[in-house]
């Protein structure tokens, strides 16, 4: 069986420049389009789960940063004898407020009071309503109340 010239040569045949450029060419728009469909699909799937994730990681960290106020809150306490009063707050574990004995702070480890992870100060109050003092987030939303997102973040 004989290979006919052309096949032995199709290499060679097909292997111009002109040939070489239309091997190379981009994408298709229909390529394109699909792609960018493709993409458009995963990121509307992908992106509230993402973002519940984050109002999540938000709540988490709110958490965290009320025990440390309860563990510094405390310390306070023993030193003292007793809680910062809702006019001292919680800058009293900063600073000592004035006029109080056995202050030995400061309590925190941060130059300032920390904001809660919405941007928000908490709120604190002593005598608190749920035990010696009250001390909360007002969640995403900044009001009282809420679900999901929006929940407060409480000490008690």
């Amino acid at each position: 069986m004989q290979t006919s010239p052309q096949t032995a040569n199709d290499a060679t045949v097909n292997d111009t420049p002109a040939a070489r450029r239309r091997r190379q060419a981009g994408f298709t728009l229909i390529e394109l389009l699909v792609v960018l469909v493709i993409l458009g699909l995963l990121a509307g799937l992908v992106g509230p789960r993402i973002l519940s994730y984050l109002g999540g990681a938000r709540a988490d960290s709110a958490r965290l940063q009320i025990e440390n106020f309860k563990s510094a809150l405390d310390l306070y306490a023993i030193d003292v004898g007793g809680y910062p009063t809702t006019a001292q707050g919680l800058k009293a574990l900063m600073a000592n407020p004035g006029g109080v004995r056995g202050w030995n702070g400061p309590y925190l480890r941060s130059n300032a009071l920390p904001e809660d992870p919405w941007g928000s100060a908490y709120n604190y109050r002593a005598p608190g309503q749920h035990g010696a003092y009250d001390l909360y987030s007002l969640g995403a939303d900044r009001k009282e109340g809420g679900s999901g997102d929006d929940a407060d973040i409480t000490s008690w």
